[in-house]
């Protein structure tokens, strides 16, 4: 699931796969980079990237108030307070739960 955060509505917005499994974000390292870390080593590097692809997008928003509203999502990390995680676990009852909720859109 692709999600939007930090926008007037934050919510799901589509689907994408995980084309490329966790890897050291090599944008850490360069000293031009916004995402520069100089406490971060190539030895042990702070952060880790995942490359995703396009695969569709929903109409509208899947809202995070209406995420939260669902009972059976109510275990779900991106509905849970606090958590600030880019990449989480989905499981699979609660991806069905979500798509059928959406709007289909375009897809790749």
């Amino acid at each position: 699931l692709f999600y939007h955060s930090s926008c007037p509505q934050p919510g799901v917005v589509g689907i994408a796969r995980i084309s490329r499994t966790a890897f050291p974000d090599p944008t850490q390292f360069n000293p031009d980079s916004e995402y520069f870390d100089p406490g971060s080593k190539p030895e042990d590097p702070r952060w880790s990237a995942v490359e995703v692809e396009f695969v569709r997008s929903f109409a509208e928003v899947i809202a995070l108030d209406a995420l939260k509203a669902r009972p059976e999502l109510s275990d779900m990390p991106l509905v849970k307070r606090g958590n600030r995680l880019s990449v989480m676990p989905v499981e699979p009852a609660q991806f069905r739960i979500i798509t059928a909720m959406a709007t289909p859109g375009r897809s790749r």
